[in-house]
Parts: C-alpha cells; structure tokens; sequence
C-alpha cells in the first residue's frame, strides 16, 4: 500500500497499527480544489472527500497496481471552511478565534487502485477548546513554534496542543487526520493485513 501524504501523523499512525505502507506524497493544489468547491457550494464534508481521491488518484495514476491511500481532514467553523495557517501570527489569530469555541475536524480517506477509487470513508469530531489565557496562548506557540503550522487547526492533539481543549467527540485516530478503525477494515479486505 502507498500513502499519498507527507504527513508524519498518519504515517505514525499506520506504523503504530503494524501497516506495511511506503510513502509516496501527492503533489496537488488543494487550495485551487478547495476554492472551486467552494464556489460550486460544496459541503465541508464533499471538500474533504474530494481533495482524499485527487490525492489517491494522483498518486495512482503513476503506480499501477498498487493501493493507494489518499487522506485529507478540514476544519469547519461557523459554517466557514479554515484553511492552514502560513504563519505563527495567523496561528494566534486563529486560536483566538477557535478559544471557548467549538468546531468540527472532518477527516476522509479514499482508497484508489489503477487510477480508479475502491473504498471511501469520512468521519467528524467535534472538539470545543476551554476559554485559556492570553499568556497560556502565547506560552503554547513558543514552545510548539512552526510545528504547528502542519496542521489545520494549529494544534496536535497527541502533544501539549491537548491542553487547549475541554471536550471532545468523536474517534481519537479522525482527529489525528486518519480514521483507523474503518481504515484496518477496508485493508483486511483488500488484502493488505490479515483477516
């Protein structure tokens, strides 16, 4: 199987499960698709599944054969779609805005093979950060620094970033960006690992 993703989470996260996988990232432009879908009004939803199969189909298209795991997860936000913060000053203003707030992580995964889709999923959590402090704000991104900026929300849940947060719902691993449990289950038959 080849994950189309440079992302070291999903990539720990497979590891972690015993996944024989190699890593192959897809070269896509995310925001082009995401700004079309928009336009189009698209469903958060609809753009995470959409930008999953661009990536597997991608990287399909160039390996013949193979399995192919394309994965993508957005933030959605009083109704609007939040896109990667570019810099630490916009990681601040977007933790500002998300501080005593709730927003939902929407991850999907499309499973591709000979350029052709052959499994999807997608799964939301909910997550509501507590009302922290200015100082525990600016304590946080000193200590993460650009790190932070891999990720949608500004925030890894696995590390310090779980300190922002009063509630959750949904699956730990659709947070992380990969929904394992359907995921082992579609490449138990597919003949990835072992029924």
């Amino acid at each position: 199987m080849i994950l189309a993703s440079a992302s070291r989470t999903r990539a720990r996260l497979l590891q972690d499960a015993g996944v024989p996988f190699e890593i192959v990232p897809a070269r896509v432009d995310e925001d082009a698709l995401k700004q079309s879908l928009l336009a189009g009004k698209a469903s958060h939803r609809d753009i995470a599944d959409a930008l999953a199969e661009l990536k597997a189909l991608r990287v399909s298209a160039t390996h013949s054969g193979a399995l192919v795991l394309g994965a993508d997860q957005v933030l959605s936000f009083g109704g609007a779609l939040i896109s990667k913060c570019e810099s630490l000053a916009e990681a601040r203003e977007l933790l500002l805005r998300l501080r005593g707030q709730t927003h939902d992580l929407i991850s999907a995964m499309v499973l591709a093979k000979d350029r052709a889709p052959v499994w999807r999923h997608v799964e939301k959590a909910t997550l509501t950060m507590r009302d922290f402090t200015d100082a525990f704000l600016d304590d946080y991104l000193a200590a993460e620094g650009e790190a932070l900026l891999s990720g949608v929300g500004c925030y890894r849940l696995e590390g310090r970033g779980a300190q922002l947060f009063s509630r959750l719902t949904g699956d730990h691993s659709t947070i992380l960006g990969l929904p394992l449990l359907p995921l082992l289950s579609a490449l138990r038959e597919q003949g990835v690992i072992p029924k």
